[in-house]
């Protein structure tokens, strides 16, 4: 999905990740404001995740978009 498209279905996008991943806040999920990248680093430091794992994680949030 383009950076396009997940900034224009960033609401349902943070509700789906809300669901997944508890651990995360609301202000930590609206610093991303749809980048993905940083979506995924801020999934790295939070979780402790891999960089794959974070990577993997945000594509099957992204699949239910």
């Amino acid at each position: 999905m383009d950076k396009d498209r997940i900034v224009g279905k960033w609401t349902e996008i943070k509700g789906h990740i809300r669901e997944a991943y508890g651990d995360l806040t609301e202000d930590e999920i609206e610093q991303a404001k749809g980048d993905r990248d940083q979506l995924e680093g801020m999934m790295q430091q939070k979780l402790g995740k891999t960089k794959d794992e974070a990577r993997a994680a945000v594509d099957r949030i992204l699949e239910k978009v």
